[in-house]
């Protein structure tokens, strides 16, 4: 399906958010949101979505050191499950483990928060995968609701 894939970077004090180009072969970082309420976060959110016709959305998943969902990916999974009421849209999740590393050592270079980059990076993964595998790659936010 052509349009942009949203990808995001889940923080507690700011979303990280990149697009892809609609094609869907190249993601950038796009903005970074202040987190507030989630109805504000949402709605800021829905812009985007809006704005950019964006048909899928990517959200990082924060396991921990052996590959399992621990209590910041709880979070992130019930964050999830709440944006997709509000958006309703597909969402996947990809696995965020060395994306922000990655975009550490970028944002260093740039004197900058890096969540925006994070989220790039973490999307430009997930679009790779997608690419080679000529599939659905990642994790269904249905397949991973229990954790919730």
């Amino acid at each position: 399906m052509p349009g942009r894939v949203m990808g995001i970077d889940h923080g507690g004090k700011r979303l990280g958010v990149a697009l892809s180009d609609p094609m869907q072969i190249i993601a950038r970082p796009y903005t970074i949101i202040g987190r507030r309420a989630k109805v504000d976060d949402f709605a800021a959110l829905r812009r985007v979505i809006d704005g950019e016709d964006v048909v899928k959305i990517v959200i990082g998943l924060p396991t921990d050191s052996r590959d399992e969902i621990g209590p910041q990916a709880r979070t992130v999974i019930r964050w999830a499950l709440a944006l997709a009421e509000a958006v309703r849209l597909p969402i996947v999740f990809w696995d965020e483990s060395y994306s922000s590393a990655e975009a550490e050592s970028l944002g260093r270079r740039r004197g900058r928060a890096v969540d925006d980059v994070a989220a790039a990076v973490m999307l430009q993964e997930y679009l790779e995968a997608k690419d080679a595998q000529n599939d659905e790659p990642g994790t269904s936010l249905k397949a991973l609701k229990d954790y919730a």
